[in-house]
C-alpha cells in the first residue's frame, strides 16, 4: 500500500470526504476514549450490568452492527438521540486549533465533507475547535444516515445521493480499515489515517485488534500517519506541471 500520493492518484478528485474521530484529530487527544467510557456507563445503567459486562456488550454490538448504538436500538429499543447526547457529553478541551490542517485543506480544490458515525453536534464542536469549519460544505452524521452506520453501504449511498457526488471523482479518509471497503468498491480513492508511531499506547487501549487490522486489504490505496502532511503532498501533485 503506497504511503505517498503520486501525480496520477488524485488528479480527477473534486470531492474530499473525511471521517471525524481519530481522523481529523490524532488519537493521542484521547477524545474517543472518553466516548468509549461513556458508552460503557450508558450500557451498564440501561441494562443493569456491571462495567465488565457492559464493555463486552458494547464491543460485541459494535462489531456486529457497525456501532454500539445500532445494536442497542435493535436489541433493546434504545432511543438513539438519548444515547448520542449521553456519550458525547465529554470534555472537548483536548482538541486544539490545527492551523497546519486548515492550511492543507485550503490547498485542495473542490468540495469537502465530514462523514461520521457520530452526531452532527459532536462533529460541529470538533471542527470548530480545530479551526477548520470554514473548509467543509457540510457535516453528514449518523442521524442524516437514518442511524445506519458505516461500514454498511446504505449510509454511503444516502450521502452520495444527498450531495450529488460522483464516487469516481471522490476520495475518502478514514481511521478504520473496514470503513473504506465500500468507498473503494464505489470507485473512490481511499486513504487510511493511522496513529503515529509515538502515540502513547494508553490512548488507544480501548481499540480492539480487529478494528485496526489491515491485513491484505486491497481496498486501501494509501496510508498516512500525518493527515496534514499527506494533504499537502496531494496538493503538490495537483499543481500544473511546467
Amino acid at each position: 500500500m503506497p504511503k505517498s500520493p503520486d501525480a496520477r492518484a488524485f488528479g480527477s478528485v473534486d470531492t474530499w470526504i473525511f471521517d471525524l474521530d481519530n481522523t481529523l484529530y490524532p488519537p493521542h487527544s484521547n477524545l474517543f476514549a472518553q466516548v468509549d467510557e461513556r458508552m460503557g456507563a450508558f450500557i451498564s445503567g440501561r441494562l443493569g450490568v456491571d462495567l465488565v459486562e457492559a464493555k463486552r456488550v458494547q464491543k460485541s454490538f459494535y462489531r456486529q452492527y457497525g456501532t454500539t448504538m445500532r445494536g442497542l436500538m435493535s436489541e433493546h429499543g434504545v432511543d438513539p438521540h438519548e444515547f448520542l447526547a449521553f456519550v458525547h457529553d465529554i470534555d472537548h478541551s483536548p482538541i486544539e486549533p490545527d492551523p497546519a490542517l486548515g492550511a492543507a485543506l485550503s490547498l485542495l480544490p473542490g468540495r469537502k465533507f465530514v462523514l461520521t458515525n457520530g452526531s452532527r453536534a459532536h462533529a460541529d464542536v470538533i471542527v470548530r475547535r480545530l479551526g477548520i469549519e470554514e473548509h467543509f460544505e457540510d457535516l453528514f452524521d449518523i442521524i442524516a444516515a437514518d442511524f445506519e452506520p458505516k461500514p454498511a453501504r446504505p449510509p454511503y449511498d444516502r450521502f452520495i445521493a444527498k450531495y450529488g457526488i460522483e464516487p469516481a471523482n471522490a476520495a475518502m479518509f478514514e481511521d478504520l480499515p473496514r470503513n473504506l471497503e465500500v468507498p473503494r468498491a464505489l470507485g473512490m480513492r481511499t486513504v487510511l489515517v493511522v496513529a503515529s508511531p509515538d502515540t502513547p499506547a494508553e490512548t488507544i487501549a480501548y481499540r480492539q485488534h480487529w478494528e485496526t487490522e489491515i491485513g491484505d486489504a486491497g481496498y486501501i490505496d494509501h496510508v498516512t500517519d500525518d493527515l496534514a502532511d499527506f494533504l499537502v503532498g496531494v496538493a503538490e501533485t495537483l499543481k500544473p506541471q511546467d
